[in-house]
């Protein structure tokens, strides 16, 4: 396992100060897995100013189709083959098909009946809840025998700036037979490592920061928590690997619960620094995958300008599928350590 880093300096001369030259450093850092390839650079203090919450939120309830008075009334049901109830119904929680579906088996899944949730008020309780709400429609699909019942992810775009179009916070479910770019990507280079070393990557990769130390941020239950070597993020990454499981449907009761004290853990950090939205996606094997881990990545989302509100995808990102990431992810560790008791 290589953990490759290629140093780079631009000089210029500096105008505010008589021309005398200045070095910036930059560096790309090679995914020790995939060999995608992350840039960090653009070196700035992590911190944003959070914009007016009660502004940006007035008004979005009277046309959510999440909350209460209309969730039941205007959103779909599924066919009576593939749940004869048509939507899955947790007290305020609510699963139905999503009327833009990724795939042949999506669904949203609300988080309640409230309508806006601060990131730091977002409880581990609601978190598990609404985790187990997707589970029992991953084992639906699955009982039925439904051919796309193969990976089973859940993806969270929480606030505008993550590409939410709806404030209520709500999770992305679907089920395919099709595992998408990076997912795929990881499940054929993992099986190589495999063959090759004759030892399972993520396991390798778990022992590595640990000893490392660099990045890792620490252990709740089997699922170890670490800032991505070579992260997407402009803000950086956060991975947690659940050690020993392969696919989503292994995770007990108290992984979905050790899962979401850690997501409580990012928010909270990441609040400290202004940031108020993000991410999140679960990276999982099919049943059986001996190479596969589960993981989900947490990824913040900001703003490369934010008066303007310029979004932090550019055309390296959207074009190239190069990242950037303003600060060494050695550096977020540092910052997020305190939420995880270091």
């Amino acid at each position: 396992m290589e953990f490759i880093a290629t140093r780079k300096e631009t000089q210029v001369l500096n105008p505010a100060k008589d021309l005398s030259l200045r070095s910036i450093p930059s560096e790309i850092r090679v995914d020790p897995l995939t060999g995608r390839t992350a840039r960090i650079c653009h070196f700035m203090t992590l911190q944003w100013r959070k914009p007016d919450f009660e502004g940006l939120v007035a008004g979005t309830e009277k046309t959510c189709p999440f909350c209460p008075d209309k969730v039941l009334k205007i959103t779909p049901l599924f066919p009576k083959e593939i749940l004869p109830e048509g939507r899955l119904i947790d007290e305020d929680r609510i699963l139905f098909p999503n009327i833009a579906p990724y795939d042949t088996l999506g669904a949203v899944a609300t988080m309640g009946g409230r309508h806006y949730i601060p990131m730091t008020e977002i409880s581990i309780e609601r978190i598990v809840r609404s985790f187990n709400l997707a589970f029992d429609f991953f084992r639906r699909v699955e009982a039925v025998g439904h051919p796309e019942a193969v990976y089973h992810l859940i993806n969270w775009n929480y606030m505008p700036p993550a590409g939410s179009s709806l404030i209520h916070p709500h999770l992305q479910v679907f089920s395919t037979a099709s595992a998408p770019n990076l997912m795929r990507q990881e499940l054929e280079a993992a099986k190589v490592y495999q063959e090759t070393n004759q030892s399972n990557y993520w396991e390798d990769l778990i022992d590595h920061e640990k000893a490392d130390g660099g990045r890792y941020l620490g252990a709740i239950g089997r699922t170890h928590w670490m800032s991505a070597y070579a992260p997407m993020g402009v803000a950086g990454d956060v991975l947690a690997v659940v050690s020993g499981v392969h696919s989503t449907l292994e995770l007990t009761e108290e992984d979905l619960r050790d899962l979401a004290d850690g997501l409580t853990r990012l928010m909270a950090g990441y609040d400290r620094m202004g940031i108020y939205s993000f991410n999140m996606n679960f990276f999982t094997g099919a049943k059986g995958d001996d190479a596969a881990r589960f993981h989900l990545l947490f990824s913040p989302r900001t703003f490369f300008n934010q008066a303007l509100g310029a979004t932090d995808v550019g055309a390296l990102r959207n074009l190239f599928n190069e990242t950037i990431c303003m600060a060494f992810p050695e550096e977020i560790k540092t910052m997020l350590a305190p939420d995880f008791g270091k």
